[in-house]
């Protein structure tokens, strides 16, 4: 039996256990869920450096 991520097909949590296929698929989706919520805080930290740098311009 593979490793289950997160939680995706185990049993003692009240899920069916998947073919390897099916917990690949979810495991992508998964990080690619991942990845696009740290996409979007990347560009707020992104846009926040630029005001301050901006501001810091400004001020001198």
């Amino acid at each position: 039996m593979f490793p289950f991520f997160p939680f995706w097909g185990n049993p003692c949590c009240g899920y069916e256990t998947t073919s390897d296929k099916e917990y690949k698929e979810r495991k992508l989706k998964f990080l690619k869920m991942m990845r696009d919520s740290l996409e979007t805080r990347l560009a707020g930290v992104d846009a926040a450096i630029e005001t301050i740098e901006r501001q810091i311009s400004q001020d001198r």
